[in-house]
């Protein structure tokens, strides 16, 4: 049986992005009905970055990503997050295919955050704020285009060449270059930074804003202020993942921030559990650590539309 062999521009042209919210979200749903198995991921800490493994199952699909964080990265010619991932066949092991996870893990980020902002941000949302725009910003914009239309796009980042490059790859969106302070008072924000450091302050946070925390992903990293944590209702995508190296990471190993604070997870959301917004005023925070679920959805999506599409190569990897 040859296994599937997905490079990354096979994945490029596959992937598209309404597709991908559509099977992330029925990811979080199967999650949230109990029927996904994922151990919380496993991080190994290396002198310039880290590597993480991300295994997991949902009904009738299994696999394993292994991804990097490099920040020096760029200045190398390198993206500062590459990915590889083995799909399984879950009744034999055998493994299906072997796909470039890069593009995999942008698309289903920003799709998991445009589906936190469905459920999380206030009705009539329009603008959305990103805090840095690189190239996690181009998913994050593209997947909320997908499901707030229309949107307009206030961009923060150090380099304004990043912000001139963000606007030009997506041209059929408003984007606007601003300061964070401006970004921050949109609808929906996006914190996008690899800093370790606070880089939104309360005061910039107006009522009934929704924040999807992306950038602190992983131990150590805490990017809003444990008192925007405090007055917000606040959703994870796994509480374990979340305690351990997601936003409220820092403030819970710091004791200012207890876990049962926490409202509930998005796949408690999706799944129809429990109610995450209930009032326009609310800050709303969904912590974005990454769920291996998400990943695995994604493949297999990938798997079927390269079978059906055909002509990709293949190796037998295990000679039967």
């Amino acid at each position: 049986m040859p296994t599937l062999l997905l490079d990354r521009t096979a994945i490029k042209t596959l992937i598209k992005m309404a597709d991908v919210i559509n099977v992330v979200e029925e990811a979080f749903r199967m999650c949230g009905e109990g029927k996904g198995k994922m151990p919380a991921k496993i991080y190994l800490s290396v002198e310039r970055g880290d590597f993480r493994a991300m295994p997991a199952a949902l009904p009738g699909c299994a696999g394993m990503k292994w991804v990097n964080v490099h920040p020096e990265n760029p200045s190398r010619g390198l993206p500062s997050i590459m990915a590889i991932l083995i799909y399984n066949d879950p009744e034999t092991g055998y493994p299906l295919a072997i796909m470039d996870a890069t593009e995999i893990t942008a698309y289903r980020t920003g799709a998991a955050a445009a589906i936190a902002s469905k459920y999380l941000a206030r009705r009539g949302s329009h603008t959305m704020g990103v805090v840095g725009a690189g190239s996690q910003a181009y998913t994050q914009i593209l997947a909320h285009a997908e499901l707030f239309n229309p949107l307009s796009v206030n961009a923060f980042d150090i380099s304004k060449g990043a912000v001139d490059r963000l606007a030009h790859s997506l041209p059929q969106v408003s984007i606007k270059r601003c300061s964070i302070q401006e970004a921050v008072a949109s609808d929906i924000v996006c914190t996008l930074t690899p800093s370790r450091g606070f880089i939104i302050k309360k005061e910039w946070v107006a009522a009934g804003t929704h924040i999807n925390a992306i950038g602190a992903d992983a131990p150590g990293k805490q990017k809003l202020r444990t008192s925007i944590l405090k007055a917000a209702v606040v959703v994870v995508d796994d509480l374990k993942q979340a305690s351990t190296s997601g936003e409220i990471n820092v403030a819970i190993r710091q004791g200012s921030y207890n876990i049962r604070e926490v409202c509930a997870t998005l796949p408690e959301l999706v799944a129809g559990k429990k109610k995450g917004r209930t009032d326009s005023k609310a800050i709303t925070i969904f912590d974005s650590t990454g769920i291996a679920v998400e990943d695995i959805a994604v493949a297999k999506l990938l798997f079927q539309k390269a079978q059906q599409a055909g002509g990709y190569p293949s190796v037998d990897l295990i000679g039967t």
